[in-house]
């Protein structure tokens, strides 16, 4: 079994859904980055969604993308990035972690390579925000060589045989977006989503995760009384990033436990 499975089996086993925060690794610094990694994972984040900085973000609203660009002029790169996580690996043995970036960043130097390089660092899973499922044969194949899992975006507004392929095609968890547009955090999350779940538990999909807008203990409450079997926070999480100061690190904390406590269904 995968850490993923194993992670969603607790989880099930403990009437919770997952919590998974979002940074983007090297912001602020390297050395910087390592710590909030290991205090989001210290605090009890079940798995970590990592951005490798990409110069053309296009998935990702302000606040990321500003992150992408700090991290950037502090010198991150992708070697460096996942010599960043190979830390995080070696602490926390079991924990998931997945990566997001972007299709360019993939095919330079050849898929097979970054995913091999991807597998080194212990990453689990790897989600290419503009990789489109239909022209991904190749990429899948190269991905599950290297043991690594495909993620693939469910958006609101997909067809059911797109739908279909995505559930063929991704492996890990699934990612499914709570809304169109960029990434960010929000007032009210929408609940359009919900036909998209009952149509990927119908194609045998891996467990969906809701992404998008997530910033809120009540809104990993809706998610997850909506049937999502986790929620990813991003733009939150980075603010606290970009807001740093002495109580960073116990901001972050707070934060991981407070929106982790909010995933146990009200049944439980």
């Amino acid at each position: 079994m995968s850490r993923y499975s194993d992670m969603f089996d607790r989880c099930a086993q403990e009437h919770r859904g997952a919590f998974i925060p979002f940074v983007v690794v090297g912001d602020p610094d390297m050395d910087t980055s390592i710590r909030i990694m290991e205090t989001l994972a210290a605090a009890g984040a079940d798995a970590l969604e990592l951005g490798i900085p990409f110069s053309d973000p296009v998935a990702d609203g302000p606040v990321i993308q500003a992150a992408a660009v700090r991290a950037l002029q502090a010198g991150a790169t992708p070697d460096r990035c996942f010599g960043a996580i190979a830390v995080i690996r070696k602490r926390f043995p079991a924990l998931p972690i997945g990566v997001l970036t972007y299709t360019n960043a993939v095919m330079h130097g050849g898929m097979a390579a970054y995913f091999l390089r991807a597998q080194s660092a212990g990453v689990d899973s790897v989600l290419s925000a503009d990789m489109p499922v239909a022209e991904a044969n190749d990429y899948i194949a190269a991905a599950r060589a290297a043991a690594i899992e495909p993620v693939f975006i469910a958006p609101p507004d997909v067809d059911e045989d797109t739908l279909r392929a995505i559930a063929a095609a991704t492996s890990g968890y699934t990612y499914v977006v709570t809304r169109r547009g960029v990434t960010g955090s929000d007032d009210r999350v929408s609940m359009e989503f919900k036909s998209i779940l009952s149509a990927l538990k119908r194609h045998g999909a891996p467990p969906p995760v809701m992404g998008f807008g997530i910033s809120t203990p009540d809104h990993v409450r809706s998610v997850i009384a909506a049937g999502a079997a986790g929620a990813i926070s991003g733009s939150a999480v980075v603010r606290i990033v970009e807001r740093g100061g002495a109580k960073m690190m116990d901001t972050l904390a707070a934060f991981v436990k407070e929106m982790k406590q909010a995933t146990i269904h009200s049944q439980a």
